[in-house]
């Protein structure tokens, strides 16, 4: 029931005891009065009857206002014929005015006082100066009877008016009382994470400004510790973030063990972690102790819901006042020696230094610059002839991105592709590459080149949204290029890392006509089951393998191993990074079908491509 109905409700149930009080009093008068203030008493009982009516029909205001003035009328007829100012029926005045003050508010009470005081004036000075005629009662047992009856009429009231009031103010002392103890718990509240109960970033950033100040003024540090779990994403994904949570709240169970009683453990966000500890001078060993401490913990498998789980942690540490001085400049080292530790091969941790500030400034510089050179234009599609070595002839062509700044110098793939694809930005130049290279095949097909090819490199990334194979053929309907002419190169990586995925998407390019390579074969997993489900076609042997060929024998049984097994799973080989004829000889000998290397031409342009391919078949026509 809402708040302001309740208090209506009180009043009205207030104003019909009081008129009720009210009534019995002037009819127990009635009773000894005498025939001059009769009717003046029936005169309030009717109006008393009235306010009775509207209280019982919930109208307090109108009751009140009209309970008020009537009574004070009626008390002031009966001293305007009786006694004047020294008559007993001013004596209820005050209560009057108390009730009009606990009742109406100031609207009502200054009218009434006013009303008051010019009445009690003017029939004073009236009195005074023989204008008015007091009509004086000589004493009588009924004057008694008035006097007990206007006190016990004014008493009640008041009585009830105030217990009222006492249980308002009971009521507020205690909903005050209540709002003090949510007002704690919200500020308790706000200070913990509401998974795992552990400090939050609102408290440790208080609690690190506090500390910070002691440090100061003694000799010691603050080490902040940034943890963050590794692999923890595919947890989400494959069993729900229910599983998610429980983990984290195990992983939070653990790593509360290994502080000690004066740090703080955080809940950062997602699945980092940060800890607050004191280092005196002499203690960084117990830092690192520490850290290492938290990977170890992170590497126990964990049992969630009938599965084991098994996930690792890196961890980066920074110093105040040594890495900076404010929360977030210590926080944002210690976050960049996290990530330098999953750089660095992860289940590791490191320390922050100077020089991880300024790879990832130059980090940021990059990907500024990696943006504006996708919208000026600075990127090339290069391409690297591949040549069936069987049969001596030119089979198709690997697309290699290039990226040539204004000032004429490039910046090697090795250094923005990571970037690009960590950013996202690989999606857009992606697209871009696969349909530069589309457009180029098709060209070549039409140059009278038919049954060349072209291999393109595909980013992991460029899988998540899972729109690549609606991609894909618009861009072979927009360039014209057979399906069959098009072979996207993965990783090993890639295809273990995101399988279903992927896999899903692969499907449907395959079911297009598009071919698929495994690219930089040798160097990752090399698990042959998913060669077949991901219906590969060729391999890719790294040129790691293939340019000590003609030097060494280290690596001959590895290449003809992985050429055999192609071929009993009837996949073409491709070997990158031929560079003499010693090693295409060795190729050969080993049945490899295909090869690309700078022994035949290093990555061209495509203007410098088709003139290349045209001086081959010039170079083969002279030969017939």
């Amino acid at each position: 029931m809402p708040a302001d109905f309740h208090n209506d409700a009180l009043r009205s149930r207030r104003m019909l005891q009081i008129s009720a009080v009210s009534s019995a009093g002037l009819f127990l008068i009635s009773l000894v009065a005498d025939g001059r203030i009769l009717l003046y008493l029936w005169g309030g009982m009717l109006m008393l009857a009235a306010v009775a009516w509207f209280a019982w029909r919930q109208r307090p205001g109108i009751a009140v206002n009209l309970f008020l003035w009537s009574i004070t009328l009626m008390l002031s007829a009966l001293a305007w014929i009786s006694e004047g100012v020294r008559d007993m029926s001013l004596l209820a005045y005050p209560a009057m005015l108390v009730f009009s003050a606990i009742l109406g508010g100031r609207r009502l009470f200054f009218p009434l006082l006013l009303f008051m005081l010019l009445f009690a004036t003017v029939t004073g000075i009236l009195t005074l100066t023989g204008l008015h005629q007091a009509y004086y009662y000589e004493l009588a047992y009924r004057h008694i009877i008035f006097v007990d009856v206007i006190l016990l009429m004014t008493g009640f009231s008041g009585y009830i008016l105030i217990r009222d009031q006492r249980r308002l103010m009971a009521s507020l002392r205690e909903e005050n009382r209540r709002v003090k103890e949510n007002e704690n718990l919200i500020g308790a509240l706000a200070n913990v994470d509401q998974l795992t109960g552990l400090a939050n970033r609102r408290y440790l950033e208080t609690e690190f400004q506090r500390r910070y100040r002691h440090c100061r003024d003694g000799d010691c540090q603050l080490a902040v510790l940034f943890f963050d779990l590794d692999n923890f994403k595919p947890v989400n994904d494959s069993l729900g973030h229910a599983a998610g949570d429980t983990l984290l709240r195990q992983m939070a169970e653990r790593m509360n063990k290994l502080i000690a009683p004066d740090d703080i453990l955080c809940r950062f966000g997602g699945d980092e972690f940060l800890v607050l500890t004191g280092c005196a001078p002499g203690e960084e060993k117990r830092i690192h102790q520490l850290a290492q401490s938290m990977i170890d913990a992170a590497t126990r498998p964990f049992f969630i819901m009938d599965t084991l789980i098994e996930v690792s942690g890196s961890a980066g540490v920074a110093y105040a006042p040594r890495h900076g001085e404010s929360f977030s400049e210590v926080c944002k080292h210690a976050d960049l020696a996290m990530y330098q530790a999953k750089a660095d091969g992860r289940h590791t941790y490191r320390v922050y230094d100077d020089s991880m500030d300024r790879v990832s400034r130059e980090k940021l510089s990059m990907t500024a610059g990696l943006r504006d050179a996708l919208k000026n234009g600075e990127f090339s599609v290069y391409y690297q002839p591949q040549l069936d070595i069987r049969q001596a002839r030119v089979c198709g062509a690997e697309a290699l991105i290039r990226w040539q700044q204004s000032d004429g110098t490039f910046v090697s793939p090795a250094e923005f592709i990571p970037l690009a694809e960590s950013t996202g930005i690989i999606v857009e130049i992606g697209h871009w590459v696969l349909r530069q290279s589309c457009i180029a095949c098709a060209q070549w097909q039409r140059l009278g080149f038919a049954g060349m090819t072209v291999s393109v490199n595909l980013s992991y990334v460029q899988f998540r949204d899972g729109d690549l194979p609606g991609k894909v053929k618009a861009i072979l309907r927009e360039s014209g290029l057979p399906a069959q002419a098009l072979e996207l190169e993965l990783t090993e990586s890639m295809l273990i890392g995101e399988s279903v995925h992927v896999q899903r998407q692969m499907d449907e390019l395959h079911r297009l006509g598009v071919r698929f390579a495994i690219d930089d074969f040798g160097t990752g997993y090399s698990n042959l089951g998913y060669l077949k489900r991901f219906n590969a076609a060729r391999l890719k042997i790294d040129k790691s393998f293939v340019s000590g060929l003609g030097t060494s024998e280290r690596d001959r049984p590895l290449v003809s191993a992985i050429i055999q097994m192609a071929d009993s799973l009837d996949l073409a080989v491709v070997a990158e990074g031929v560079e003499d004829e010693t090693t295409l000889m060795q190729l050969q000998s080993l049945g490899c079908h295909e090869a690309q290397g700078y022994y035949w031409s290093p990555a061209l342009t495509g203007d410098h491509f088709v003139r290349w391919l045209q001086a081959q078949a010039a170079d083969m026509e002279n030969l017939c």
